[in-house]
C-alpha cells in the first residue's frame, strides 16, 4: 500500500481533506439529492406519494400567482433586511474597531451576545415588544405619540425589524474580520496628504472592507431568505414566505413533493440571487474605486 510520501504531491491535499468531504457529502449532498427526488414524484390525495415521476410539481409552484407572492414577499424581505443590516452593521463594526480596551470587548460582547440565545427565544422576545399591548406602544401611547397601537405584529414591518436584530451579527462578524486586516497606517498616510476623513473613508477605509460587506451581505440575504422561526412567529399563518409555504405543504396538506418542490426553487433562487448580486456589486465597485 502506497504511503503518503509515495504518492503524489498532487494528492495530498484531497487526501487530507477527504474526510470533510465524505463527512460534508452524507449530511448535505445526500438529503438534497433525496429532496430533488422527492420533488418529481407524482402526489395522490388518497394513496400519498405515488412511485411516478412528474414535472407537474415545479409547473404548479411556478405558474400559480399564490406561490408566486409568496417567492415575491421573501424577495423583499431578504433584500430589506440585508440593506438594514448593512447600514446598520457597518457603522457600528467601524464604531467597534476604533474603541478603547477593554470598552471594545465589552461592546463587542453586547453586540454578539444575542447570538447565544435562541433565536426562537428572541424572537418571542420581540412579539412581546411589537404586541399591541407591548413595550413599545405602551410607550408611544404613554408619550401620546399615538393614540391606539401600531399593529407591528404579523406584518412585514416586523419581520424586518426581527429579522434584523437576529443576523445583525452576522454582518458585524464579517466587517469585524475585515477590519482588523486594515493597517491604520494607511488611513493616518491619507489623512496627513491632505484629504478629508470623509475622502479617505470612501478612498482608503470603504474598498478594503467591501470584501467583509459583500460577505456579509451574502451571508444575511440567504439566512432571511431561508429563514423559517421569525417569520413564522412575527408573520404568522397569512403573511407565509418560502420557508413557511414549504413546511405547510410538508405537514399541513401532506404534499411531501410539492414542499420538496417549493424548497428546491428556494434553493435555486438564492443561489442565483447571491451568485448574481455578488458579481454585480464586484463590478459596480470595482469601477467606483479604481
Amino acid at each position: 500500500m502506497a504511503t503518503l510520501d509515495e504518492t503524489r504531491p498532487g494528492a495530498a491535499p484531497w487526501l487530507l481533506s477527504a474526510p470533510a468531504l465524505a463527512l460534508f457529502g452524507v449530511l448535505l449532498a445526500v438529503p438534497l439529492l433525496l429532496t430533488l427526488v422527492l420533488s418529481f414524484h407524482v402526489f395522490s390525495d388518497v394513496a400519498g406519494v405515488q412511485p411516478a415521476y412528474t414535472l407537474a410539481n415545479y409547473v404548479e409552484v411556478v405558474t400559480d400567482p399564490y406561490y408566486g407572492a409568496i417567492f415575491l414577499r421573501t424577495a423583499v424581505l431578504a433584500f430589506a433586511v440585508t440593506l438594514l443590516c448593512v447600514l446598520l452593521g457597518v457603522p457600528e463594526t467601524i464604531v467597534l474597531a476604533r474603541m478603547k480596551r477593554p470598552w471594545q470587548s465589552l461592546c463587542l460582547l453586547v453586540v454578539l451576545g444575542p447570538l447565544l440565545i435562541s433565536v426562537v427565544v428572541r424572537t418571542l422576545g420581540w412579539q412581546i415588544l411589537l404586541g399591541n399591548n407591548g413595550v413599545l406602544n405602551t410607550a408611544l401611547q404613554a408619550l401620546h405619540i399615538t393614540s391606539e397601537p401600531v399593529r407591528l405584529v404579523f406584518t412585514m414591518t416586523g419581520m424586518v425589524i426581527a429579522l434584523t436584530h437576529v443576523l445583525v451579527p452576522f454582518m458585524v462578524m464579517s466587517v469585524w474580520a475585515t477590519l482588523q486586516k486594515l493597517d491604520p497606517q494607511v488611513e493616518w498616510a491619507g489623512l496627513s496628504l491632505g484629504g478629508s476623513p470623509f475622502r479617505v473613508f470612501r478612498r482608503v477605509v470603504l474598498p478594503q472592507i467591501m470584501p467583509g460587506v459583500l460577505s456579509g451581505s451574502i451571508i444575511v440575504f440567504a439566512l432571511s431568505a431561508s429563514a423559517f422561526a421569525t417569520p413564522a412567529l412575527i408573520g404568522g399563518r397569512r403573511l407565509k414566505v418560502v420557508a413557511t409555504a414549504a413546511y405547510d405543504e410538508f405537514l399541513g396538506t401532506l404534499n411531501w413533493p410539492l414542499g420538496a418542490s417549493i424548497a428546491v426553487l428556494l434553493l435555486i433562487a438564492n443561489v442565483a440571487i447571491v451568485m448574481g448580486c455578488s458579481k454585480l456589486a464586484e463590478r459596480r465597485f470595482k469601477h467606483i474605486f479604481e
